[in-house]
């Protein structure tokens, strides 16, 4: 049986208000302006944005306090380079095979296709992997809530890299196996989502869509 956590009080500070509506309608407005970008600069981007953005993300609430997260910072051209042909060898087949009509007409407007040129262009690929379950030698620890504690921890760490100024996308290449052999994850990690990160190119754009209103996606009862 495991030990009992010990507890300590609570370090909350209640602010004001005002402080309260100013502060989370900055944060609303700021992340209003993150989009996702398929163009980005090869220009360098300190990594110590990267290491705090994933200490960010390391906070992020989970089953059990387990953190079934990893986060494997991709810098290497030459696996960036193998991640980009494998990425790009399964989005051809979906594109051109898997994928069903239905989901090729949604994506239809967007221009997307199997090239995914940006995956060496960013300076960073951020793999993230759910483990599954730890592991304690040969024996199995099994762990709660991964997916969505693994879906908040990417929320937190697409914040932390919006708020440092960089450029983002999430990228879930299907199937994403060849994650696990180029980047040599153990067999309890599965890919999770592949994020670029760095800053947008200079003739980069996005499509101008819309949001759904409060209304739309709030029930108050």
């Amino acid at each position: 049986m495991k030990q009992p956590v010990s507890f300590k009080p609570l370090e909350f500070e209640r602010i004001t208000a005002e402080e309260q509506a100013h502060a989370v309608a900055a944060f609303e407005r700021r992340m209003k302006s993150r989009r996702s970008v398929r163009k980005f600069s090869p220009e360098p981007v300190p990594i110590e944005l990267i290491e705090s953005a994933i200490r960010t993300a390391s906070s992020a609430p989970s089953g059990a306090n387990q953190q079934p997260w990893r986060f494997v910072v991709v810098t290497d051209p030459d696996a960036k380079r193998r991640i980009r042909e494998a990425a790009e060898a399964e989005e051809k087949e979906n594109y051109e095979r898997r994928f069903p009509d239905e989901w090729l007409e949604a994506l239809e407007p967007f221009g997307t296709d199997w090239h995914k040129e940006f995956l060496e262009t960013a300076p960073y690929l951020i793999a993230v992997f759910r483990i599954d379950y730890g592991l304690e030698g040969e024996r199995k620890i099994k762990h709660y809530y991964v997916q969505e504690s693994v879906g908040l921890a990417c929320g937190f760490l697409l914040a932390a890299l919006h708020l440092a100024g960089l450029a983002t996308l999430c990228h879930t290449p299907s199937p994403m196996g060849f994650l696990c052999e180029i980047l040599e994850r153990p067999k309890n990690e599965r890919p999770f989502l592949l994020i670029p990160v760095g800053y947008p190119a200079p003739d980069a754009e996005v499509p101008v869509i819309g949001k759904k209103t409060l209304d739309q996606v709030r029930v108050v009862r």
